[in-house]
């Protein structure tokens, strides 16, 4: 008996709407991991790369429309389909969660691209000034005052590094902490007399679709200890949604974490001598 009622069930037919919805989705996540493929291995340009991006999220907005399409046929006329509009749904939110986060820092944060330590005097773009004169990409000068008056405003707290070593020793500490994070060293100068002013510049990369900001130090003698200045800028866009102000912060706080561990380790003492043997005296 149990079939004879199952049995018109599994007659009915499965909504085209819910087909549509399910592989629009699908197509979505593909169509999001091939830009960013493209814009990580450099395949094509970025604007190419951001098309592609834009039209995924086209199509999981489309999706999500469809889906809403399917279930209303679906509660009108029976027909099955309800596990793939549950299933497209699911995807289109992984899709869009981020793109949605991403749209609220745009709001929020101001339109800069470039942080610095130091706006009156900013670390400069020197060997990485060639790789910012392409179609569409930032200009290595500092972005100027207006910038530095939204970044004071948006994030206060970015100061120059001042540390209780010397620029030698801050110098090394900050190009161990770039080389921990594989950022693509460009040039390094250990400080040098009569100077002693030592330099690093880097390329770093977003965490997910892999944009390229470029980062300058600038370690300075202060003395007998030293000053830390930094540099972050977009090499694309016209704002940043906080990615230069993250990472400077977190390289800062970074820094004074290992010179304050250096600091308080006991000084090693030079190993002594061993002691001479006494002089053995022969009888005669």
């Amino acid at each position: 008996m149990a079939r004879r009622f199952s049995a018109p069930y599994q007659q009915e037919p499965v909504s085209g709407l819910a087909t549509w919805s399910r592989n629009l989705a699908i197509f979505s996540v593909v169509a999001v991991l091939v830009s960013v493929l493209i814009v990580r291995f450099g395949f094509l340009e970025v604007k190419p790369a951001l098309a592609t991006f834009f039209g995924a999220l086209g199509c999981a907005g489309l999706s999500i429309l469809v889906g809403l399409g399917a279930f209303a046929a679906i509660w009108q006329n029976g027909t099955r389909g309800m596990g793939r509009i549950l299933l497209a749904l699911l995807i289109d939110a992984l899709v869009l969660a981020y793109p949605a986060y991403l749209l609220y820092q745009y709001r929020k944060l101001p339109r800069i691209y470039d942080i610095t330590t130091d706006p009156i005097d900013p670390p400069r773009f020197e060997a990485l000034a060639r790789l910012r004169t392409g179609e569409g990409t930032n200009p290595a000068a500092y972005a100027g005052l207006y910038s530095a008056e939204q970044q004071r405003k948006a994030y206060p707290d970015i100061e120059t590094v001042e540390l209780e070593a010397s620029a030698t020793r801050a110098f090394d500490v900050t190009l161990r902490l770039v080389n921990r994070r594989k950022w693509l060293v460009i040039d390094e100068r250990a400080p040098q007399p009569p100077r002693n002013i030592g330099r690093i510049e880097a390329v770093a990369r977003t965490p997910i679709m892999g944009f390229r900001e470029d980062v300058s130090i600038r370690v300075t003698p202060d003395g007998e200890d030293s000053r830390v200045d930094i540099r972050s800028a977009s090499r694309y866009f016209d704002t940043d949604l906080g990615s230069n102000a993250a990472r400077i912060t977190k390289l800062i706080e970074d820094i004074n974490t290992a010179v304050d561990n250096d600091n308080s380790k006991p000084a090693k003492k030079p190993p002594q001598p061993p002691p001479k043997a006494p002089a053995k005296t022969v009888k005669k």
